[in-house]
């Protein structure tokens, strides 16, 4: 399972803002990001229930496959050349 959850950090420990469906001291993989990170409309963040509703899509390699082809270039460098303009905008607006 993947999900991901918001949570808030106090006296050393994470609480999450919504209930996991987890055993009693089940280890996981926590991955932190600062939401200083992401502006909340940033698009590849989404809410619990948009991540339930995409569980139940019924999206085929062939689909995946030709949503990609649309990327021109690598997909990393497109992921890369989004960041550089995320990063000159915030030092932009600093100064």
């Amino acid at each position: 399972m993947e999900k991901t959850v918001q949570a808030a950090y106090e006296n050393g420990v994470l609480h999450p803002l919504e209930p996991l469906l987890l055993e009693e001291r089940q280890q996981v993989t926590i991955t932190l990001s600062d939401a200083t990170d992401f502006p909340p409309t940033h698009p590849l963040l989404v809410s619990s229930e948009e991540w339930s509703d995409a569980a139940h899509d019924d999206i085929g390699l062939g689909e995946v496959r030709r949503a990609l082809s649309t990327i021109h270039g690598s997909l990393s460098e497109a992921v890369l050349e989004e960041r550089r303009g995320a990063l000159i905008a915030q030092i932009l607006l600093r100064h």
